[in-house]
Formats: structure tokens, sequence, C-alpha cells
């Protein structure tokens, strides 16, 4: 039997170590929405959070959780820029050295926030991004914190969907992006202890459709090569705690269109007047991709960040 990678305790404690550096994001609801598809629906907005993503909650937590040997000897993770840029706000908060390797695909807007929160950037092809950070790792002697294969980094993230359910109460589903997995495992272990009956749902492009294929086999995937997505944060697969974190918990995907991305990210934006990144608006995209099964519910759907150049915007690709 699966195990999940922390307990609804180490949530709670990462609530206590973050809540000084971290905001407690608002909850959003839309009666266009709620008319759309015939359910309550209350965001997390994330895209409001510190470093613009919910990124922020899990690298304080693992930052925070070193003792003062490891972090004198600084940290480094890879990342295409939400967790570079939340692991070098933490690191900040501590005053240490911390690096991030970052792909060469990565936007812009990404690179340019995790440089401006002081962190030392490594530029490299995307299936280099470990190799590289091993190598460093090597010869620093720095703590790695990766971005979401990391019972810290998973507990510090189940602090969103803590702060949801503590707001909104009994929830009949509960829904966040999917990637690598660590807002998801966290989110799971949250709602699992609070809400057990609720259903868990991972919202996942069919670009990267890793996360459903794992699940459905019963065994970690490989990761779709040369994907094509505007969601550019959830291009990871997931790793050995996060697959064992969702397998425990029943973690059922939702896998979505490029399109109705898209159409999700403009509804925030034109709607709801909030900037969300096309991977913080594949909750969205889940619901009107189920919305026959809504009717009635109370959702809450975390919008995981709301970091982009706009570059997918309709005209712009």
């Amino acid at each position: 039997m699966p195990q999940p990678a922390a307990s609804f305790d180490d949530v709670l404690a990462a609530a206590r170590r973050v809540s000084p550096h971290a905001h407690r994001t608002p909850i959003a609801t839309s009666t266009t929405l709620r008319r759309e598809i015939g359910a309550d629906v209350f965001f997390k907005c994330e895209n409001l959070q510190k470093v613009g993503a919910f990124k922020a909650r899990g690298a304080l937590n693992a930052v925070l959780s070193l003792d003062d040997d490891a972090a004198g000897r600084g940290v480094i993770t890879h990342s295409s820029g939400n967790h570079g840029a939340a692991l070098a706000y933490a690191a900040s908060i501590r005053g240490i050295r911390c690096t991030v390797v970052m792909p060469n695909h990565a936007p812009q807007v990404k690179i340019d926030a995790v440089r401006g929160y002081g962190a030392e950037i490594e530029m490299v092809e995307h299936l280099e991004r470990e190799s590289a950070t091993a190598r460093i790792v090597q010869e620093t002697g720095a703590t790695m914190v990766h971005p979401y294969n990391n019972a810290a980094v998973i507990a510090g993230q189940g602090t969103a969907a803590l702060e949801l359910i503590e707001e909104v109460g009994d929830l009949d589903i509960v829904v966040a992006p999917i990637g690598g997995g660590g807002l998801m495992s966290g989110t799971a272990i949250t709602t699992r202890a609070l809400l057990p009956e609720a259903r868990i749902v991972g919202a996942e492009p069919y670009a990267v459709d890793d996360a459903f294929r794992s699940l459905e086999n019963g065994e970690i995937q490989p990761q779709v090569a040369n994907p094509d997505t505007v969601a550019d944060g959830l291009l990871t697969a997931l790793g050995s705690l996060t697959f064992a974190t969702l397998s425990w918990a029943g973690v059922e995907i939702v896998r979505v269109e490029e399109t109705t991305i898209i159409d999700a990210a403009l509804f925030h934006l034109h709607r709801m007047k909030m900037l969300v990144e096309p991977s913080g608006a594949v909750g969205l995209a889940a619901l009107r991709t189920m919305a026959d099964e809504l009717a009635g519910k109370n959702i809450g759907v975390i919008i995981s960040g709301g970091n982009t150049d706009l570059s997918w915007l309709p005209g712009k690709r």
C-alpha cells in the first residue's frame, strides 16, 4: 500500500513555519461561472502569492527547516521558473546562497524573477537540468531542494488547501493543477485529513499527460517527449514521493485540451480580472471538461500561479 510523503501534522507544522513570510491568499468566486456550470466554485488565488505562485510555500518550508550547517552551504534546484523564484525568495529570507538551474526555454519573465530575488542562474538544455544540478551539488555541497519530490516541499504546498478548507468549509471536490505533483500531493494530504469523502482532482494538459497514464498504469510513466503546451509549468513528470502520495489518496486526473486552457486563462483575465498563467488556469479548464458532473456541488480550485509573458494570448502564438 503506497504511503503519503508527509503527514497532515507536517502540513500543520509547515503552516506555522511559513505563515510569517507567505500571504494568506484570497478566495475568489464568479457568478458567471456559477451560472455556466451550476456549481459554487471557490478559487484559492495563489497567483497573488509571494513570487506569484504557490511554490513560495514549499520553498519556505524546506529552507526554514534546514539546520544551520546545511543552510550555510546554500541551496540549489532546477526549475522552469516558479520554484526557482520561490527558492531564491526563501533563501533571501535566511540570507543564504541560492543557485537555480533553468531550461533554456524558460519564459524571460520567470528568468528575470529568479534573478531579481538574488539567485545565481545556470541555463541548460531541458533534459540536462538534473545532471547540471548534480554537478553543482558535488562542487559546492549545496542542499538540493527538489521542486516537488521533497517531503518538506510537499508539506508546504499543502498549506494552500489548508487555508482554502479553513475558510470555505465543506467541499465536494478539490481541484489543483498537476505537473510534478507537489501541489497536488500536499492538497491530497490536507484534503484527505479534513474532507475524507471529497473527490480530489488533478488537472493536466493532454499534451503532457504522464500523471494520468501513471495512475492508470500503477507505475510512473515517462514524460512526453518534446511537449507542446501553453502550460509551461506542468512539463515535469511525477516523482517517487508524489506518485506514492497521489496513489494513496486516490487522486483522479482530468485531462484538458490546449484551447480549453487558453479559454480558461482568458476567463480569469476578462471576467474575474485576474492574471493567471495557463498552468494555473488548468483547474478551471478541468471544471469545464467535467461540467456535466458538477451540478449543485461545492468546489475548491487552487490557482497555482500568475507568472506569464502573455505569449499564449490569441494572435501571439
